[in-house]
C-alpha cells in the first residue's frame, strides 16, 4: 500500500462528515465561515495521543480567541472516544473514522516509519482550514509532544 496523496496549502479541504463520541454527525460544513484545526491521530488513550489531545485542550481558549475551532479524528469507535474525552476532560469534538476513508482522503493514512520499520497506519497530521474551506496549513508526521505550541507559533497567535 502506498501513501495517499497529500494535501497542500490552497487545496480545497476534502469533505469530512463523521460521528462524534456521542454518535452525532459532525461535518466540516458545520464550520463554514470559521477557521478550523483538524488533526488526525492514531489512537485515543495512548501516551502520545493523550499528550497531543491535552495540549489542544490546554490551548483551546487561545485558539478559540484567535478564531480557531479544533476537531480531532482517529479510527477509534465513538465509545472509546467518549471515554477518552471524559477521562481527559476534552472539550472539542473527537470524530470516529473506523473505515479510514476520511483519513485516506486527507492523506493521513498510509506508510510511515515507526521504530525503524515501515508500517501502514495513521500518519499524525494537522491541518488548518480557512473560512472558505481551503487548506491554510498542512502538516504531516507531526510530533505528539510540543506540536500544538509549534502550531500556535507558526500561526503567529
Amino acid at each position: 500500500m502506498t501513501t495517499t496523496p497529500r494535501l497542500s496549502a490552497g487545496d480545497a479541504a476534502p469533505a469530512l462528515s463523521l460521528p462524534d463520541a456521542d454518535g452525532n454527525t459532525v461535518s466540516l460544513a458545520d464550520y463554514a465561515g470559521r477557521r478550523v484545526v483538524v488533526y488526525f491521530y492514531p489512537a485515543a488513550a495512548t501516551p502520545g495521543c493523550t499528550k497531543q489531545a491535552c495540549d489542544f485542550r490546554d490551548s483551546l481558549a487561545q485558539l478559540n480567541d484567535a478564531g480557531l475551532e479544533v476537531i480531532g479524528v482517529s479510527p477509534d469507535k465513538p465509545a472509546k472516544l467518549a471515554k477518552f474525552r471524559d477521562d481527559e476532560g476534552l472539550t472539542f469534538p473527537l470524530l470516529s473514522d473506523p473505515e479510514k476513508s476520511t483519513l485516506q482522503a486527507w492523506g493521513a493514512f498510509g506508510e510511515k516509519s515507526m521504530y525503524g520499520k515501515t508500517v501502514t497506519g495513521v500518519i499524525r497530521s494537522t491541518f488548518v482550514i480557512d473560512a472558505d474551506g481551503k487548506v491554510e496549513v498542512a502538516q504531516y508526521n507531526v510530533k505528539a509532544t510540543g506540536h500544538v505550541a509549534k502550531l500556535i507559533r507558526d500561526l503567529k497567535l
